[in-house]
């Protein structure tokens, strides 16, 4: 009886050890599969963290050798492909994206889908414009006694904020929808000289006179999709063979994006380090630039890691960095491209794949949140405006510093997402406030790095935003699905005689 026992106890002991080393070592294989699996879910970001590392080395370890203007050109050849090839696709993609999703949905669904969009444009860009005002106020970079030198830039012309608004408003209804794609209008400034027989006297008037330059006229681009999907939904089926065209036109597009972005860590690279060869002096910068980038570092924290995260937990009462783990691609693109119309393309994959957005809210927000949310830019601007009153020790009031807010988010629109856009659209906000263009010298010498910053800024208001508005559209996306289907099975029946009448009164329904 004994030995049976025995004998009992030692098989559950030999079993049970068994057991627990054969977890171990299938735990084990399991752990070095989840390492394996979470490396290569995140092989894009690291390879893109990497390769800023590497740039910002190579492009210091290099400043020795005092490359030349030629051989710092030749050397941001692969970043100079990477951004032709991402040009080269944003346009098709905001096309189709845009046509696609308006073309899909309801009109009522796409209203409150539409308001809400705009109400989140309008919060998020004024508190980044009001944290940027405060900081600069308190922190006062440009109020301290050491003397910046400046940089030696080409001549800035001033732009009237008046011009400002109105090439926006022209830009928004092309003249051409062929040119729209590469051209965009833009005022320019003539002399008028008009004697005075009286007093004899010359007087040099600069008369605004219409131009236009090289570059993709987005904000137009917008406007003419919009209507043209919204065209294209009303015309029902006879709109169905364009509708499926743009379809599969966006759907191609996002397949050659999937394939161009592995390039993308190669491209930045150079990129990084060809912008820190342009680097005449690294010694400009000075105290006055320091608390200055420290003054535009810091708003453009609170307000990526503080005011976002705080809009999207009252909105959404969800983990807004968890959300932020999924965008990390288009962020760490963002800072290498400094454009958001670039990284567009990415944007979109990451939320449509990693976050399960709906493609009609994507396809329908990020291009023109790509215009439009600009919070990091119209922080910097504001902040620059008044560090340069600062530093010509004007004292601004408060109306003054109301204008400049107004006239940054504003001028911001016009920045269009393009590198180094912000310098531009600067013009306007320091003409609106009579503060001399000269002082755009001193911030020249650190605006590449504080433009990817901001880039980086712009990409993440914008994705939260698609974030905040698809969780409080997820009602209307729900019953556009069940009507659209209803109304695809509806349009697509042959009626009987009988059955015409109340088909024709279904498709009405569903067309209002």
């Amino acid at each position: 009886m004994k030995e049976a026992i025995l004998n009992c106890e030692l098989n559950t002991v030999d079993s049970t050890d068994v057991e627990s080393s054969q977890a171990s070592l299938d735990s084990s294989p399991k752990s070095k599969c989840n390492i394996k699996g979470l490396l290569k879910k995140n092989a894009f970001v690291l390879l893109t963290i990497t390769a800023i590392v590497i740039g910002v080395v190579l492009g210091l370890s290099l400043r020795s050798i005092n490359m030349t203007a030629r051989q710092i050109k030749y050397f941001m050849f692969p970043g100079e492909l990477l951004m032709q090839m991402l040009q080269c696709l944003v346009i098709p993609l905001i096309t189709s994206s845009l046509i696609t999703a308006m073309s899909s949905v309801d009109r009522k669904s796409y209203g409150k889908i539409g308001i809400r969009a705009f109400f989140y444009y309008g919060v998020t860009s004024f508190m980044s414009v009001f944290t940027g005002i405060i900081l600069v106020v308190l922190i006062k970079p440009g109020n301290v006694p050491t003397k910046t030198s400046t940089v030696s830039v080409d001549e800035v012309q001033s732009v009237q904020p008046g011009d400002v608004f109105l090439d926006l408003i022209r830009n928004m209804f092309p003249a051409n929808m062929v040119t729209m794609f590469f051209r965009q209008y833009k005022t320019v400034y003539s002399k008028n000289t008009s004697a005075d027989a009286i007093n004899l006297t010359k007087t040099d008037d600069k008369m605004p006179v219409g131009s236009t330059i090289e570059s993709s006229n987005i904000l137009g681009l917008l406007i003419v999709c919009i209507a043209f999907g919204l065209t294209l939904r009303s015309m029902e089926n006879e709109g169905k063979p364009l509708r499926d065209f743009f379809d599969c036109l966006n759907k191609a597009s996002m397949r050659l994006i999937s394939i161009v972005i592995w390039y993308s860590p190669v491209g930045i690279l150079f990129l990084v380090g060809g912008q820190i060869l342009k680097l005449k002096d690294v010694g400009v910068i000075g105290l006055e630039l320091a608390l200055y980038s420290i003054t535009v570092i810091t708003g453009l924290l609170i307000h990526s890691f503080l005011t976002l995260p705080l809009i999207y937990i009252l909105t959404t009462r969800k983990n807004p960095f968890k959300f932020m783990a999924g965008i990390l691609e288009p962020l760490t693109t963002a800072f290498g491209t400094s454009s958001s119309l670039v990284t567009l393309p990415i944007s979109m994959s990451c939320l449509e794949n990693n976050l399960n957005m709906d493609k009609r809210v994507t396809g329908f927000m990020l291009p023109i949140a790509s215009i439009l949310t600009l919070d990091g830019t119209a922080l910097y601007e504001a902040v620059a405006a008044i560090f340069i009153a600062q530093i010509h020790h004007m004292d601004l009031n408060v109306a003054q510093i109301i204008v400049i807010s107004i006239t940054a988010t504003v001028a911001a629109i016009g920045a269009t997402g393009v590198p180094q856009g912000g310098m531009v659209s600067m013009t306007a906000v320091l003409t609106s406030v009579g503060l001399p263009l000269d002082g755009i010298t001193f911030i020249i010498a650190v605006d590449w790095m504080l433009d990817r910053l901001r880039t980086t800024t712009n990409v993440l208001a914008d994705c939260v935003g698609v974030g905040i508005v698809h969780h409080l559209s997820e009602k209307e996306l729900q019953i556009s699905i069940s009507d659209e289907e209803q109304f695809m099975e509806y349009a697509s029946m042959t009626p009987s005689d009988g059955q015409a009448t109340q088909q024709s009164s279904v498709l009405d329904h569903f067309n209002k």
